[in-house]
């Protein structure tokens, strides 16, 4: 039987569009957050300063999420995933709507970004693993590679059109790319409300919670594949981290404004697209590992040329070339995880994974922000990316399996179970321990 492609199924449209509006908003929202912080930081203190309160904020994200994580990735696999996804698309259209009334009555501070940006990093560790251990649930085990493409796709999209649309629309007023990513948010929701019950594989509620979470995080430490992959990601992007250094380049050292701000932000996330709508006709088959290392080091080279480049198209095209690269790792990545991952664990491995992506990021901005304000803006991109080749030629080293995983192929005690038709129900797994099966509340 030949994979059906997602789209034709309806609980995966809506998940598709809940996620593309809701990175939309998210994207947008962060950018103009950085801006506006970085504009006030600007006031009282130097470049390298103000670059380094944009690693704080990106600091404040990140706390949270780590101290949640394991809690995240239990709730995830025990309670309804569409429900903690409802739950935080709410919250962040509150924070969209405050930050709205905030920029209309004046009333913005440092203070009141360092507040959201924790309740940011709070909404982020709920969602993430939600939304990723609900993909497998909503689509069979061979059509799982093209939605795993296809959301990619609403991702990075979101990420071009989000940062697009900021800078003019802040342009025309300052609270406005916040009541558009409120309505986002909105929409967002209301996708997500449409996703009816699914099947998916009960945890096992024998053991204690502790345990239980103690059982994800076992996973991912004996299975070098998902081990070597998660951390190889932590590592490159904590290292080569650009995006919090994007507006200091556009106020200080290119001098490209807003509309420069937009061309910048979205220019990693127009590379990543091209390449994620090229996966979703023509995913990759073939020496899978190999490829996610080479895409690592050319990531590390194009973020040594945005540090470099004095102009600004040749920034634009270092970024995509950037967002290019970081797709077919992400790409790689995500699949091989979920395919090595069964469904009863894929909501704590997924937080581990979430958090490690988050590390890279957020964290990955502190570390940037704290080496910029030690040795400059553009000497910390650059080492950073110098960091990132290095690290990647050392991780095929640690863990040869990443370059031993030729094709997107089940272990074999998880082949998966076919079913008559693929709006009926997910496929369940065949695990060395007898699961049993449960629908979604």
């Amino acid at each position: 039987m030949s994979a059906p492609h997602p789209f034709s199924i309806p609980n995966f449209r809506y998940l598709w569009f809940s996620r593309f509006a809701s990175m939309l908003a998210q994207y947008a929202m962060m950018l103009i957050v950085g801006w506006q912080a970085y504009n006030l930081a600007r006031e009282d203190l130097g470049i390298a300063a103000s670059a380094g309160i944009l690693g704080l904020l990106g600091l404040l994200q990140f706390v949270p999420l780590f101290i949640l994580t394991p809690l995240v990735g239990w709730l995830a696999d025990r309670l309804d995933r569409r429900w903690i996804a409802r739950a935080v698309l709410a919250g962040q259209f509150g924070i969209a709507a405050a930050l709205a009334m905030l920029t209309r009555s004046d009333h913005l501070s440092l203070s009141a970004f360092y507040v959201i940006a924790i309740l940011l990093g709070i909404c982020r560790a709920f969602i993430g693993p939600a939304l990723s251990a609900l993909t497998p649930n909503l689509v069979p085990a061979q059509s799982l590679p093209r939605a795993i493409a296809l959301s990619t796709i609403a991702w990075q999209v979101g990420v071009i059109i989000g940062p697009g649309l900021a800078g003019p629309l802040y342009k025309v007023d300052a609270a406005l790319p916040y009541i558009v990513c409120a309505i986002l948010y909105a929409l967002s929701l209301g996708a997500m409300m449409r996703i009816g019950k699914i099947s998916r594989s009960m945890i096992d509620k024998s053991k204690g919670p502790l345990r239980q979470i103690a059982d994800g995080l076992a996973y991912v430490w004996t299975n070098k594949l998902v081990l070597g992959a998660i951390s190889l990601d932590l590592m490159v992007m904590f290292l080569a981290g650009a995006q919090a250094m994007i507006p200091v380049f556009a106020r200080d050292i290119l001098q490209v404004g807003e509309n420069g701000l937009s061309l910048l932000a979205a220019a990693p996330a127009l590379g990543a697209a091209l390449v994620a709508i090229w996966f979703s006709f023509s995913p990759l088959a073939n020496n899978v590992g190999n490829k996610m290392l080479v895409a690592m080091v050319v990531f590390g080279l194009g973020t040594v040329g945005f540090g470099l480049s004095p102009y600004l198209p040749l920034s634009v095209a270092c970024l995509a070339l950037c967002g290019a690269a970081d797709m077919f790792g992400v790409f790689i990545r995500s699949t091989l995880i979920q395919l090595y991952t069964p469904d009863d664990k894929r909501g704590r491995v997924s937080a581990v994974s979430q958090m490690t992506i988050s590390a890279s990021n957020e964290l990955g901005d502190a570390f940037t922000g704290a080496l910029a304000l030690l040795i400059g803006p553009v000497a910390a991109i650059v080492a950073g990316g110098a960091g990132a080749i290095a690290i990647t030629g050392l991780w095929s080293r640690l863990f040869p399996q990443l370059g031993a995983a030729k094709r997107f192929d089940f272990p074999a005690e998880l082949l998966p179970v076919e079913h008559d038709a693929p709006t009926q129900r997910t496929p369940t797994y065949q695990t060395p321990i007898k699961q049993t099966k449960e629908a979604a509340l």
